[in-house]
């Protein structure tokens, strides 16, 4: 059960995350405990209250979540007024073989599937998994009121 903090309940949360277009900054640790922190596209499932992202199979990220499924992450706009989510959960690696994943979020990024990065990306010999974050706990904030004026 994921826990709510911070300005927004569950639903405010929910929406802000099935809106922003923006990427998951996503943290871990490596396995030699060093830590880690990418960008991911994300697309966010609210019946199952998890972000989904994808990747290469071949990421190094792939490597350090099957070491250690801990992760921090943070959604958060990057112009004023400023607000978002961030928290902290487990992170499972499932293949994409298909690559649905990847599709809806090329779909929700690029609008479709029609570029050059799609065609690289969706290529038959590029093996795909996705990441599936459920989150124990999600603060968010919100700035608007006092940024504005």
């Amino acid at each position: 059960m994921t826990a709510y903090t911070g300005e927004w309940g569950r639903a405010e949360v929910a929406a802000f995350l099935t809106d922003a277009t923006v990427p998951v900054r996503l943290a871990c640790r490596t396995p030699g405990g060093g830590l880690w922190m990418l960008s991911l596209w994300y697309r966010f499932d609210p019946d199952s209250e998890r972000l989904v992202c994808a990747t290469s199979a071949a990421a190094d990220v792939v490597e350090y979540l099957r070491d250690d499924d801990g992760v921090a992450f943070e959604v958060s706009t990057n112009d004023s007024p400023y607000c978002g989510v961030r928290g902290n959960g487990t992170a499972t690696i499932e293949s994409d073989d298909d690559k649905a994943v990847l599709r809806s979020l090329l779909e929700r990024y690029l609008g479709g599937t029609d570029s050059s990065l799609a065609e690289r990306l969706l290529a038959p010999e590029r093996d795909e998994v996705a990441i599936r974050i459920d989150p124990e706990r999600c603060y968010s904030w919100d700035f608007t009121d006092r940024m504005q004026g």
